[in-house]
């Protein structure tokens, strides 16, 4: 029994989220998100506010949960619904700036965080799927 313990916390202290750069960098998207979001209209609150805030903590979420499997297989699949998940925030950021919630300073700025985000978590899946030979 003590030495299945030793092997399962293994597995788990191997992937610490708090140092995957793609986590930091969207953990400081999320808190940019809340920022921004604080200036949309009070009528958008349930609706585009609550998609966007929610699509952004999806992010580092997602690589938070995977970082807890037990398979590096089932990590990249966590990696690729956070990757999906920062596509959605850089599509609400754009439906934001259109409809005139977002000015341009903050639609760049948060533009640049998202696409950093992407290309981030886009060569750590690339690294983590060679390291099991996909």
């Amino acid at each position: 029994m003590a030495s299945r313990l030793t092997a399962m916390s293994k597995i788990y202290t191997m992937r610490d989220y708090t140092k995957i750069k793609a986590w930091k960098l969207a953990d400081d998207l999320v808190i940019l998100i809340y920022t921004v979001t604080k200036n949309f209209p009070s009528d958008e609150r349930y609706a585009l506010t609550s998609q966007v805030r929610r699509a952004a903590y999806s992010v580092s979420a997602n690589i938070s949960e995977g970082a807890g499997r037990r398979t590096t297989k089932d990590f990249v699949r966590f990696l690729d619904m956070a990757m999906g998940s920062a596509n959605e925030v850089g599509y609400f950021c754009h439906l934001a700036h259109r409809l005139g919630y977002l000015n341009a300073s903050s639609f760049l700025e948060l533009t640049a965080q998202v696409e950093a985000v992407g290309k981030c978590l886009s060569s750590y899946i690339r690294a983590v799927e060679k390291d099991i030979g996909e």
